[in-house]
């Protein structure tokens, strides 16, 4: 009996001790590490400001902490000798059932960078795009704690999230990547000779969870044939769930009847994703509310004005000199909420009459801008007829300087030329749509959204909170 219970007492000490040094290890590698860990929901009180979330002084928001039901990589402690034994013996086992496949420090996710994407994608080195804020302790990529493929971590577990991007903003979904410490999952998409579209995965992705990034926008109907085609592959691929991941929602200004016989656009295309086999949309600042309620499968709506907002504060306006306006009638919920953000900013209404479709006239403002910073708010910009009118206005009734700030920049011909013609402080819009080549002008900034979309995908995935996100 003394025997056995020396070898216990040895055997105890020695696990004791491979627990100390594990430990000791993981320290000095998170510490060595170029991509810092999230921190557990525990310390998150304490850390740094989320990148994506206004500053509390601004939006009066708390600042949020890592995700939900999350707490980390696993830490072992001396006192659990025998379960870090077990655990050793395991991960060896583990280790030689799979050997380690090699990576390539060309395409390894963990040496990808948004600045990598921006050398292959030329439009991102625009001097006028401003790119992701860098990475801080609440908000960091994810392949060290959640195991994404090809991340630095081997012996991280194969994560079942796959991320495909189609051929409408690929600079967008590289960035996501990214975030989320992944590579896009390899996809051929041709177009044959008389425009039929061919889509085929390269890799398995049987029983996986797919995010599929495929803004609709300019063409349209090109680039939304494409997202139903890819859906179809990617469901008789057997995935287990496909979420369409749509940063712009085309026809979703078509969303109800203004006149007798016509179409509601929307409600068919969001049938059409529906038929095609996605089981959830993951849309960001829909032209209306309504538009959710035209799926029949689960939306996850993402508001993009927290990244607007956040360069607005960069800018240190005075709450008493600022009033955000909404440049007509239907976007005064949309505005509202923005001046809620803003310290409850003032605000203002721009009454303006549609003639015609892209035409309208602006008939008064109503509200008091004189003197101040008016903060022109829309969900997109098509042909600017309506935003530099309303921003003519403004000038008219003695505003100090205007800024247009929007998500969607569709632009349109001839919205270039009526941005840079002199009435704009400034022109903020996001990526969620490539900039075409020839619109560069002084006052425009585009900002990335890529770290919130790749955020939502990660809740979506973890069956976590998104509206905690806003």
């Amino acid at each position: 009996m003394n025997s056995a219970a020396a070898a216990v007492s040895a055997r105890n000490s020695n696990g004791a001790a491979a627990a100390a040094g594990a430990a000791s290890a993981s320290a000095s590698a998170s510490a060595s590490s170029p991509i810092s860990s999230a921190p557990s929901t525990s310390s998150s009180s304490s850390s740094s400001p989320s990148r994506l979330i206004i500053p509390r002084g601004v939006a009066g928001k708390p600042i949020l902490s890592a995700p939900p039901g999350w707490t980390g990589a696993p830490s072992l402690s001396a006192s659990s000798a025998t379960t870090a034994h077990l655990l050793e013996a395991a991960a060896s086992a583990q280790q030689q059932r799979r050997p380690e496949a090699p990576s390539s420090p060309s395409t390894s996710a963990a040496a990808r960078s948004p600045a990598d994407a921006s050398a292959a994608n030329p439009a991102l080195a625009s001097p006028f795009y401003v790119p992701p804020p860098p990475p801080s302790s609440n908000f960091a990529p994810r392949p060290v704690a959640f195991g994404g493929r090809g991340g630095p971590s081997s012996n991280a577990p194969n994560t079942r999230l796959r991320l495909f991007s189609g051929t409408s903003n690929p600079a967008l979904a590289q960035e996501v990547a990214c975030y989320l410490g992944l590579d896009l999952t390899p996809i051929k998409i041709k177009r044959f000779a008389d425009g039929e579209i061919y889509v085929q995965v390269q890799e398995s992705i049987r029983g996986c969870d797919v995010f599929l990034i495929q803004p609709t926008c300019p063409p349209v109907n090109d680039h939304l044939m494409e997202l139903l085609v890819t859906i179809d592959a990617c469901k008789r691929a057997s995935a287990r769930s496909i979420t369409a991941v749509l940063p712009y929602f085309g026809y979703a200004r078509a969303d109800r009847k203004t006149q007798g016989r016509e179409s509601i656009a929307a409600k068919l295309t969001a049938n059409l994703i529906t038929e095609a086999g996605a089981d959830r949309v993951l849309a960001m600042d829909l032209h209306s509310g309504q538009c959710v309620g035209y799926f029949d499968i689960p939306v996850d709506h993402v508001y993009g004005d927290s990244v607007l907002l956040d360069y607005l504060a960069s800018k240190r306006i005075s709450t008493g000199d600022l009033v955000v306006v909404s440049p007509d009638v239907g976007g005064v919920a949309r505005a509202r909420a923005f001046a809620k953000k803003l310290s409850d900013a003032p605000l203002a209404i721009v009454d303006k009459r549609r003639s015609a479709h892209n035409v309208s006239e602006v008939m008064n403002v109503i509200g008091d801008v004189r003197g101040k910073v008016a903060v022109l708010v829309d969900d997109m910009i098509d042909t600017a007829g309506t935003i530099t009118n309303a921003a003519r206005s403004l000038h008219d009734e003695g505003a100090a300087a205007v800024y247009a700030c929007t998500t969607h920049a569709v632009f349109s011909p001839p919205a270039a030329e009526r941005l840079a013609s002199g009435v704009f402080q400034e022109v903020i819009v996001t990526n969620t749509i490539p900039i075409a080549k020839g619109v560069a002008f002084p006052e425009l900034t585009v900002l990335s959204v890529a770290n919130l979309l790749g955020e939502t995908i990660w809740r979506v995935y973890n069956s976590s909170s998104v509206q905690s996100l806003f």
